[in-house]
């Protein structure tokens, strides 16, 4: 089954070699910025109207009359062409979901989108607009302090430790958190996290959305990579969503 290349990397061939490990959080000062714009967005979210924290966020003066979360940021990186996904760097990514979602909800034109642009390539010292609201500044500021949870009360776990389990091949589908190499491959479990947890966005046939059990589950390096595994006896972890794995005895099912 096809699944996007950006899904697929681990073990994937001509990646390896030594990694140009970049140690700072933010390399350019413009990506201090399209952080914070993504913190703000999820501090507006209209996904918090049943956060943990109670936030009345219907109260708050904001534009912003939709769902903007992590699930939706690596949707729009992910939702990119696999070439453009790894021709562009970290924030580059984060810019690209951000705009795609503000021109898709209809927050900005096209037309608004490049004459921006081009006053600031002209311009790079030309002033930033500026809308300040101390009612959107607390809700925001509060948000980063007291933030969400993806917990949502307890679970009816369908795996125990030491559970023998098969990863599914679910549909492919633009955004997904099932790594692509562990399709197909059988393990154990290693731990069941307490509660279930939800996920801020349907991934569609994908499986991912409504609260489930998540765990920890333990895999061979040989049964996921075969001889190209390096031959050190050590073991590969990966969390993941109930909705991904079935009992071993159900191997391949969808």
């Amino acid at each position: 089954m096809h699944v996007k290349l950006q899904h697929q990397l681990g073990g994937l061939e001509g990646l390896d070699g030594p990694l140009d490990f970049e140690k700072r959080v933010f390399v350019q000062e413009w990506e201090k910025r399209i952080f914070g714009i993504h913190a703000a967005m999820m501090g507006l979210s209209r996904s918090l109207r049943d956060a943990l924290p109670e936030y009345d966020i219907d109260a708050v003066p904001t534009a912003l009359a939709g769902t903007w979360t992590w699930a939706d940021l690596r949707s729009g990186a992910e939702a990119m062409n696999p070439f453009a996904y790894f021709q562009y760097r970290y924030y580059e990514k984060w810019l690209g979901g951000i705009t795609a979602y503000l021109l898709d909800k209809g927050y900005l034109t096209p037309e608004e989108l490049d004459a921006a642009t081009k006053r600031f390539r002209e311009d790079p010292a030309a002033p930033l607009p500026s809308g300040e609201n101390p009612a959107v500044d607390d809700q925001v500021v509060r948000y980063l302090r007291e933030g969400d949870s993806p917990r949502r009360g307890p679970a009816d776990p369908a795996f125990a430790v030491g559970a023998h389990v098969t990863v599914r091949n679910p549909p492919a589908v633009a955004h997904t958190r099932l790594p692509g190499y562990l399709r197909g491959c059988s393990g154990t479990v290693e731990r069941v996290f307490e509660g279930s947890y939800r996920y801020f966005r349907s991934t569609g046939p994908d499986g991912l959305g409504e609260p489930m059990a998540v765990y920890i589950v333990r895999f061979d390096p040989a049964h996921v990579w075969g001889t190209v595994a390096e031959p050190t006896g050590g073991r590969l972890y990966a969390e993941l969503y109930e909705t991904y794995l079935a009992p071993a005895d159900q191997e391949g099912q969808q």
